[in-house]
C-alpha cells in the first residue's frame, strides 16, 4: 500500500488549539468496524456503548515538561526539547539553532540551578547533552519547563495539566497520549460502577508519533522505538477479560502497540517491559485488542494506518470525511472516535 492511499483533506480551522472547558464534553464519533456505519455522541455518552465485562487499557504516562529555554554565555536565546533519558544525566534531545550547539557548547536554564553541556552529534539534528545540577532532575525540570505541545498547535497552554490525562503518574512522555485526555475521574467511576474494569499499562510516547510517512511504500517505514512497561497485575485483568467473553478496549494507539508488542500468539500477557517499535497498518492480525478509542490523526501518518488495521482503510476515509462534515475538532485537543463492533 501507498502513503498516499492514507491522505485526506482538513480545514486548517479544524485543528483544535486548546482543550475545551469540560474534558469528556468532546464529541464522540462511533464507528461500527465491520459495517462502517457512524454514530455521533458526546464523550460522555461513552458508557452506553460499553459492557459489564469489557476492560478498559489506560496508558499512564505523564509528559515530561521536556521543552527547556536557555541561553549560552554569550547570551543567545536556545531551546533544548529532551527527548531519551540515557542515564547518568544525558539525555538525546533536539536543539535550536543547531548550528550554535556543537559538541562542547554550554547552555544555562533559570538563573543557573540547570546547565547543560553538549557532548555529541547525532543523526537528524539531536544532540547527547549532560546536564549538571543540585536536587532532583525532575523537580527542576517542573520549575523550568515547558510541555512539549505538537508543532500544529499555536496556542499557548494556560493550564499545563489539561495536556495531562487525569490518571497519569508514570513521567517519561515527550508527548501526550491524547485520547486519554477526553476522561474526567466522575466518568471513570460510572465506567467502573457500570461493571467495565479498568488497568494501565507505560508507553512513553516519542515525538516520531507527529512525523509522517516519508517512504512511498508503507512497508518501507522505519518506525521509532519508544519504552513500555506492562505489569503482573495489568496482565491479569487483561487474561481474564478474554477468558470471560470480555472485549479488551484500548484507550490510545500507545496502549494498542504497547499490548500488541508483547501478547503471545495465543493472545496472552505477560509481565514485560521494553522497547517496542510496532507497526501496525492494514493486513496485521489483532491479538488482543477488540475495540479502540482514538483522537482523528494526522494525513498519511502511521497512526491512521494503525485504525485502518482495525476497521478498514476505507470505513476509516469515510468517517474522517464525516468528520470534517460535521466539523469535529482534530488532532490533540480535538473530539474522539471509538471503533467497536455494534
Amino acid at each position: 500500500m501507498k502513503t498516499s492511499d492514507f491522505d485526506f483533506q482538513l480545514p486548517e480551522e479544524l485543528i483544535a488549539q486548546t482543550p475545551l472547558a469540560q474534558r469528556d464534553s468532546s464529541r464522540l464519533l462511533i464507528l461500527d468496524k465491520r459495517m462502517g456505519t457512524i454514530k455521533h455522541r458526546h464523550f460522555y455518552d461513552l458508557p452506553q456503548f460499553l459492557r459489564p465485562g469489557d476492560c478498559l487499557v489506560l496508558n499512564d504516562s505523564r509528559v515530561l515538561p521536556a521543552r527547556l529555554i536557555g541561553h549560552r554565555p554569550t547570551g543567545g536565546t536556545c531551546e533544548v526539547l529532551l527527548l531519551v533519558d540515557m542515564g547518568e544525566d544525558r539525555w538525546e534531545c533536539l536543539v535550536r539553532p543547531g548550528r550554535k550547539l556543537k559538541p562542547g557548547a554550554q547552555v544555562i536554564f533559570g538563573d543557573g540551578q540547570l546547565t547543560a553541556t553538549v557532548e555529541a552529534e547525532l543523526n537528524d539534528g539531536k544532540r547527547t547533552i549532560r546536564f549538571h545540577y543540585q536536587g532532583i532532575f525532575l523537580e527542576i525540570l517542573e520549575q523550568l519547563g515547558r510541555m512539549p505541545l505538537p508543532p500544529y498547535i499555536k496556542a499557548e497552554l494556560s493550564d499545563q495539566e489539561r495536556y495531562q490525562t487525569v490518571y497519569s503518574k508514570v513521567a517519561g512522555s515527550a508527548a501526550a497520549p491524547t485520547a486519554g485526555l477526553h476522561f474526567t475521574p466522575e466518568l471513570l467511576e460510572r465506567i467502573r460502577a457500570a461493571g467495565i474494569k479498568t488497568c494501565c499499562v507505560t508507553l512513553h510516547v516519542g515525538l516520531g508519533t507527529f512525523r509522517p510517512v516519508k517512504a512511498e511504500d508503507i512497508q518501507n517505514h522505519e518506525m521509532h522505538s519508544e519504552f513500555c512497561m506492562i505489569t503482573r497485575e495489568t496482565a491479569d485483568i487483561i487474561n481474564e477479560t478474554k477468558r470471560s467473553g470480555g472485549r479488551v478496549i484500548c484507550v490510545g494507539t500507545t496502549s494498542c502497540r504497547t499490548i500488541e508488542s508483547f501478547a503471545a500468539e495465543d493472545g496472552t500477557i505477560s509481565e514485560c517491559s521494553g522497547w517496542t517499535n510496532i507497526f501496525i497498518y492494514p493486513g496485521y492480525k489483532f491479538k488482543v485488542l477488540d475495540a479502540l478509542i482514538t483522537n482523528f490523526h494526522l494525513p498519511q501518518s502511521t497512526l491512521i494506518m494503525l485504525v485502518s488495521a482495525l476497521a478498514g482503510r476505507e470505513h476509516i476515509l469515510e468517517a474522517y470525511e464525516e468528520a470534517v462534515r460535521e466539523k469535529y475538532r482534530f488532532f490533540s485537543f480535538g473530539d474522539a472516535m471509538f471503533i467497536t463492533d455494534l
